[in-house]
């Protein structure tokens, strides 16, 4: 299945790329007609596997933070976080390679208490200078009992983010609610009190790797 927040860009490419292979067949030069049905299958490959949206099951734990994105643990440490947890935090960064499926899933339930969109640059999303430099959305859910702030990213590739949200929604732990096109992001925000269940390097998977809980 494609992601509906992916369409407006995976069907042309799909288009054009299924186009270039027909082309390729009918081209009387046996290299170039190599080169176009190549070219062509694997844009048409790359663009079903980036643009897929596979379902699944989120765990039912208490006081869970659940992975937003897919990707690989890039940075835990503790910052400071003035704008909606309003003090020190701790903070974990998720690296989202072109291969990860990029649909993001909310990581707690509760309430959308704040949303800001900040236009920026694009330097790689895998250093840590990107959460203040580049393109990015900030979306912090209060679930009653503590606040989660996360942050969209886009990376050196992306271009776009899209997050349909507006501040007083519903937020269900799991279930989606937007992606980054194309290499980028995801970092989230916790309360100090958190115990981290993830570590460096670790591979996660939206909607089901249990990030980090917080009992109160």
């Amino acid at each position: 299945m494609l992601t509906k927040y992916g369409l407006d860009v995976a069907i042309p490419i799909l288009i054009i790329a299924l186009a270039v292979v027909i082309i390729g067949f009918f081209v009387s030069n046996v290299p170039l007609r190599i080169i176009l049905i190549t070219v062509g299958l694997g844009t048409l490959l790359f663009t079903l596997n980036f643009f897929r949206d596979p379902d699944r099951t989120t765990p039912d734990v208490p006081g869970g933070i659940i992975s937003p994105a897919d990707g690989k643990i890039v940075n835990i440490s503790e910052i400071d976080e003035p704008e909606f947890l309003g003090g020190r935090a701790l903070q974990v960064c998720i690296f989202m390679s072109p291969l990860n499926v990029h649909v993001n899933r909310f990581p707690v339930s509760g309430t959308v208490e704040f949303f800001r969109y900040v236009e920026g640059r694009y330097v790689m999303a895998f250093e840590d200078k990107a959460s203040d430099l580049n393109e990015r959305t900030l979306i912090g859910i209060n679930t009653g009992e503590f606040k989660v702030l996360f942050k969209q990213i886009a990376g050196f590739v992306a271009r776009r983010i899209v997050c349909p949200l507006t501040v007083g929604d519903s937020a269900v732990a799991g279930r989606r609610f937007g992606m980054i096109k194309f290499g980028s992001r995801v970092d989230v925000l916790m309360p100090l009190d958190a115990d981290i269940k993830v570590s460096m390097d670790q591979h996660v998977v939206a909607g089901e790797t249990v990030l980090a809980t917080v009992t109160r």
